[in-house]
């Protein structure tokens, strides 16, 4: 190969890689689908984009959207929100929903929601279609000492207007729980629970147990009620085996006060029967003392 070719191979290989990265700084084929969609951009915007390190299609691909469903969105604000790091596709998808749904929902919102972390599409689409929470298990004691085991179901709503700073879903399956232990626990008789438990239901739903949440509870249903252990029963059988106890050891610490005092009083007539035998022992001694000091009465 010659000098020649190897200068135009060079700068054929020049004009290729000038020619990729000016496509990739003007995204022409991104400008041409915009233009056809009726999304009216300009090549220099699309150059900013670039500069200002913010991804062309993203933006372009959310106003085609947009513009698609019958919307106007400002894409500077667009850009705003994927240089905080947003989902700028999604927050467009959610006011495409929300339009549809008749929810009012405006871009400022949605992007404060999608950066406060909630998930704004999957809010809307539950506040259009509630979603159905199940419960773990719920252990509760009636007042009866029966033990009742309950699942519930709870369906909710998104209150778009409280997503953010609002509670999420393990805040409404706690809150819940808790109201059901204390209903339950408020009951006469788990007969009680077991013949009406859309009482408990109702009582709960009663509360207002969605105050403060990104939720709003629809209804509150026992799914399934089972009987557990008999807990009063129980704590009567332990509280029995533990007086039992109890009697034990104070008649056992009755029965060595007894023994103690028995040897006592043994010791106390030993002493005595000691005693008296040294007095008895002591007389003879005595009686020849007198004989030797001629005290007996009669003695010359």
């Amino acid at each position: 190969m010659g000098p020649e070719q190897t200068s135009i191979l060079l700068l054929a290989i020049v004009i290729i890689i000038g020619l990729l990265v000016l496509f990739w700084v003007v995204p022409v084929g991104l400008w041409i689908a915009a233009i056809f969609a009726g999304v009216r951009v300009r090549i220099i915007e699309l150059i900013g984009m670039r500069l200002r390190r913010v991804s062309p299609p993203v933006i372009v691909n959310a106003q085609i959207s947009a513009h698609k469903a019958g919307l106007t969105i400002d894409m500077e604000r667009l850009e705003a929100h994927y240089l905080a790091r947003g989902n700028v596709i999604r927050v467009v998808n959610a006011l495409i929903a929300a339009d549809k749904a008749k929810i009012d929902l405006g871009l400022q919102q949605a992007t404060a929601i999608d950066l406060a972390g909630r998930d704004v599409l999957d809010a809307v689409q539950v506040s259009v279609n509630p979603r159905v929470i199940t419960t773990p298990k719920i252990t509760a004691v009636a007042l009866d000492g029966v033990q009742l085991i309950a699942t519930v179901r709870i369906t909710v709503r998104a209150n778009i207007n409280r997503l953010v700073g609002g509670a999420g879903e393990e805040t409404i399956v706690a809150r819940v729980g808790e109201g059901i232990v204390s209903a339950i626990g408020a009951s006469e008789t788990y007969e009680d629970v077991l013949e009406n438990p859309d009482i408990i239901s109702r009582t709960v739903l009663d509360r207002g147990l969605d105050s403060g949440t990104a939720f709003d509870i629809l209804s509150i249903d026992i799914a399934d009620v089972n009987v557990g252990k008999n807990i009063g029963a129980e704590l009567q059988a332990e509280q029995a085996e533990a007086d039992l106890v109890v009697a034990q050891a104070k008649a056992e610490e009755r029965r060595a006060m007894a023994v103690a005092r028995k040897q006592e009083m043994t010791a106390g007539v030993q002493e005595m029967r000691s005693r008296v035998v040294e007095a008895e022992a002591s007389v003879p001694r005595a009686i020849a003392g007198a004989f030797r000091d001629g005290n007996l009465m009669g003695q010359n």
